[in-house]
C-alpha cells in the first residue's frame, strides 16, 4: 500500500512539472525537411539574427529529422556543421536535460530540450545551445557561430 501511495504521488510531481502548453516560440510545422550532406552532417544556408535563437530555452535548435530514436545522432549531425566565429574547430559537450514542454511526437506526450556546452580555442566563455529534437523549425547558424568549411 505505501509503495502505491509512494508511486501515485512521484507521478504526480512529475507530470505536474509539464505544462500543457507548450513555451516554444519557434516550432514550424511546415519547416522543410532537413537533408544530410555526404559528410552526414545537416546541410544549413540560414543564418539567425535572433540573438535568442539556440540560446534560450524558448527559441531551441529544432532538429526534428525523421524520428525521434537518434537524438544524440541527429543533435551531432548538426553540432558538427558549426564553427566559431572564425571558422575555429568546435568540441561540445552535453550538460543536461531540461524544459519539459508538451509534444505529440513522444511517446510520453512530452519533449525535453537537450543543453549543450560549445568551446574553441581562444574563446573566452563557453556557449550554451538548447537543442530540441521533437519539433521542427527552419535550421539555421546560431549568431556567433560559422558553417564548418569543408
Amino acid at each position: 500500500m505505501k509503495k502505491t501511495v509512494l508511486f501515485i504521488v512521484l507521478l504526480l510531481s512529475v507530470t505536474s512539472c509539464i505544462s500543457t502548453k507548450s513555451t516554444l516560440k519557434n516550432v514550424n510545422d511546415n519547416a522543410p525537411d532537413l537533408v544530410l550532406k555526404k559528410d552526414n552532417t545537416f546541410i544549413i544556408t540560414l543564418f539567425s539574427n535572433d540573438k535568442k535563437y539556440g540560446f534560450d530555452p524558448d527559441y531551441p535548435v529544432n532538429i526534428f529529422y525523421r524520428n525521434t530514436k537518434d537524438e544524440a545522432l541527429n543533435e551531432t549531425r548538426f553540432l558538427n556543421a558549426l564553427a566559431g566565429p572564425n571558422g575555429e574547430k568546435i568540441t561540445y559537450t552535453r550538460l543536461e536535460t531540461c524544459c519539459p514542454f508538451p509534444t505529440k511526437r513522444s511517446d510520453m506526450g512530452a519533449g525535453f530540450l537537450n543543453v549543450y556546452e560549445l568551446k574553441w580555442d581562444g574563446q573566452k566563455k563557453p556557449l550554451k545551445l538548447y537543442l530540441n529534437i521533437y519539433e521542427k523549425g527552419i535550421l539555421m547558424v546560431p549568431m556567433g557561430l560559422r558553417l564548418k568549411q569543408d
